[in-house]
Parts: C-alpha cells; structure tokens; sequence
C-alpha cells in the first residue's frame, strides 16, 4: 500500500491510501511514523497507524478538555466515553495524562480545598460530598480536610445568612437559620452552633416588634376562619412560637387581643 495523499484538516491530516482506505490522524501520529505522500507501507504498519491515531486523538481531546480547567480522572473518562473514544484505549490516555502531570486527583483535591477557602462557603461535609461526585477516592480527600481549618470559612458563612435575615426574622427563628444554613454547607452541628455562639445577634426591640405583629395579623387572618376563643389563641401561640418569636412577647401580644 502507498499513500497517495496527506490533506490537512484544521488540526487534523487525512491520509488517503491508493487502494481506496483513509484515515484521520493527528499531527503527533504524523511526526511518530514520519508519514509522507508516496510512502509505502505494509498492512501491520497500517493497523499500528490507526491503533496509534486513536489514542492520539483521544488524548487530544482530552488534553482539550483539561486546558483551561483542572478536571479529575474520572471527569477525564467520562468525556472521552462521551466522545465515543474506544474504552479499551482509555486507561492508555489516561496513563499518559497521569505520567505528564495533566492529571492529578491529589493535586485536584488540594486545589479544590485551597480555593473553597479563597473564596468558597462550603464545609467539610460537602467538599467531599462534591469530590466523591467527581471520582475522587475519599482516602485522597480526608486527610486533606482534616488539616483544613474551616472555622473562618464558616464565620463568612454565618454572617451573610445574618446580614439577610436580621430584618426578616426574630433572634430565634434567626439563629435557627444560621444553624440551618451552615449545616447545608457542609459544616458540622458543633461547629455551626460554636459560630452562632461567636455572633451579636443582637436585634431592635421595636423592630421585632413590628415583625410580630405583622406574622399575628397574617396568622389570625388565617385561623380566625377555623377556630375562636381559646383554640384560636392556643393556635396563634402555637404558630408563632414555632416561627421563632419569644413565649413572653407572644404571651404579652395575646393577652392584649384577647
């Protein structure tokens, strides 16, 4: 056989061959075999050439895939699976990938890490839930963590929630919220409630006031259509009770109405 041309493609060459076979090929299975037009080759270099050219495309894409983003292993296999790259080729990419540096799940974990606590609002809980999603082995990842203060990370955390819902909600249902939403971020209950511990929560009297009765007329819109007298009152405490406000000031607000 003897190639009777070599077209370039964008980044790729196709070989045509004078017995009526091609193939696309990158420039790396170019340079590797010293391919050139009018050169003759036999039927076992031409399976090395597209054997060669599979994995070399495969790992072109692949290393278009980490250029501008660090990606795990296993993000690695996925999109090479998902470009239709032969399996049986990719534990060869990705030993290649892995013997260049390209790809690192330790260094990915680290990195990962270092920047949630740049700039990141997650716990150690969700890091690694995040990571374990992305094939990360959790031997990789715990040590990692465990040397990884969280307690700054989770004060930012703590003082947006507060800076949003001072004006919204009482000191109770407030700290509630706090807790709550660190607990969904990923930090432990004992951290969250040591945080919480560290905050002023402290709150205009006049304001929660305000808030209550605002919550009282919107409750009793709502249960005087059902209930009266003593059920009425005993669902109203109920109610606001469980939206965080005080026993005394709910008390003091029914005794006024009733």
């Amino acid at each position: 056989m003897k190639i009777s041309q070599i077209e370039k493609k964008k980044h790729l060459y196709l070989i045509k061959l004078d017995n009526g076979d091609n193939l696309t090929v990158t420039e790396d299975t170019i340079i590797r075999f010293m391919l050139s037009k009018h050169m003759v080759i036999d039927s076992q270099q031409w399976e090395d050439i597209k054997s060669f050219a599979q994995f070399s495309y495969g790992k072109s894409k692949a290393l278009g895939f980490i250029a501008f983003q660090q990606r795990s292993q296993k993000q690695v296999q996925d999109y090479l699976l998902k470009h239709q790259i032969s399996p049986d080729l990719i534990p060869s990419i990705i030993d290649s990938l892995k013997q260049g540096k390209w790809i690192d799940d330790q260094q990915y974990v680290d990195t990962y890490v270092r920047q949630n606590s740049l700039t990141g609002d997650k716990g150690p809980l969700l890091l690694k839930q995040k990571l374990m999603l992305k094939g990360i082995a959790s031997q990789l990842i715990e040590p990692v963590l465990a040397q990884t203060d969280f307690s700054s990370i989770a004060q930012k955390t703590a003082e947006k929630i507060y800076q949003k819902y001072q004006h919204k909600l009482p000191s109770k249902a407030l700290t509630d919220k706090i807790i709550q939403g660190l607990l969904n971020k990923g930090f432990s209950y004992d951290l969250a409630k040591g945080i919480v511990s560290q905050l002023s929560l402290e709150q205009d009297s006049q304001h929660i006031e305000g808030l209550l009765d605002q919550e009282f007329d919107k409750l009793l819109r709502k249960y005087s259509r059902r209930y009266d007298g003593y059920q009425l009152k005993q669902k109203l405490y109920q109610a606001l009770y469980r939206k965080g406000y005080d026993s005394d000031d709910i008390t003091t607000k029914l005794n006024d109405y009733f």
